[in-house]
């Protein structure tokens, strides 16, 4: 049995509900994906799963993933997190 790691980030932004929309919108052809304004989820094989949740002044991610694919996960969600956030720069300090 696969050991599943929890890991946490957030991110200081006033355009959180922008980007939790925008990265629930972009996986929702590939994964299953339930999303509003301040809270998103999306499913991935393999169990992972990202949660994430919108505030005025934050990006409040949480990963849950086998510990093989923790470090791999986080790159790929910070990725496409920092392309939709383009216009500003953003800090991932993810904790386990």
């Amino acid at each position: 049995m696969t050991q599943i790691i929890q890991s946490t980030c957030t991110v200081a932004t006033g355009n959180g509900s922008r980007y939790l929309q925008q990265l629930c919108k972009h996986w929702a052809h590939k994964f299953e994906v339930e999303f509003g304004p301040t809270q998103g989820r999306i499913v991935m094989p393999e169990d992972r799963v990202v949660s994430l949740a919108a505030t005025p002044t934050t990006l409040e991610i949480t990963l849950d993933a086998p510990a093989e694919t923790t470090e791999h996960m986080r790159h790929i969600v910070d990725s496409h997190v920092a392309r939709f956030a383009f216009r500003e720069e953003l800090v991932f300090n993810w904790t386990p």
